[in-house]
């Protein structure tokens, strides 16, 4: 692949993420990606052969960058509640339309085919659940946490985050690190007086 063809793949991936975020799959065609890039359907199939690999492409991205900051995360010799603060600084630091592209594949995987679906949950368990939920366990076998199913505490974290994952919320700005701050606070240490 030349650089000015790796240039165009770059720049229908960015393209079709933010259409994708802004009409979602399913009200979506490649026509209107197509257009918006400047380029012909052609050029368009020529880099993907359909819809659903263009979105499955742009997960798959989303999910390396995620999993590599992640491996960053984990090598710090620090504790899991250390780790968590640092995953979720490092989401909600992101701009809202990155953060947005977690929500969009959870919003429309529906949408792809069973082949599809499969393959990329297999992926997204490997690259990123699974990595949040060694976090919990580390955190559970060296005594920081409650002896609580990590995949439970997995997704009761990733719930309290969803709602940041709206390009709207924040003025599509990062999360505020106040904000984070309260977010993990509460996460970690509930909200209950203890008496």
């Amino acid at each position: 692949m030349t650089s000015s063809e790796i240039g165009l793949r770059d720049k229908i991936l960015v393209t079709a993420r933010n259409l994708f975020i802004q009409q979602g799959y399913h009200g979506l065609a490649m026509r209107q990606i197509s257009e918006s890039v400047g380029v012909s359907k052609a050029a368009l199939y020529y880099h993907f052969k359909d819809k659903e690999e263009l979105f499955l492409a742009i997960l798959n991205i989303y999910l390396d960058e995620i999993e590599s900051a992640i491996d960053g995360i984990q090598s710090k010799p620090i504790s899991s509640s250390e780790h968590i603060r640092l995953f979720v600084e490092y989401i909600l630091g992101q701009p809202a339309d990155q953060r947005a592209v977690m929500r969009l594949g959870s919003q429309e995987m529906a949408q792809l085919s069973a082949s599809s679906q499969k393959v990329f949950g297999k992926t997204y368990r490997e690259k990123f659940i699974g990595k949040l939920i060694t976090i919990f366990q580390t955190g559970v076998a060296q005594g920081e946490f409650q002896p609580l199913n990590a995949e439970v505490a997995t997704w009761a974290l990733l719930g309290m985050m969803y709602p940041y994952f709206y390009p709207a919320h924040a003025s599509g700005k990062p999360v505020s690190a106040k904000v984070i701050d309260e977010i993990v606070t509460i996460y970690l240490k509930g909200i209950e007086i203890k008496k």
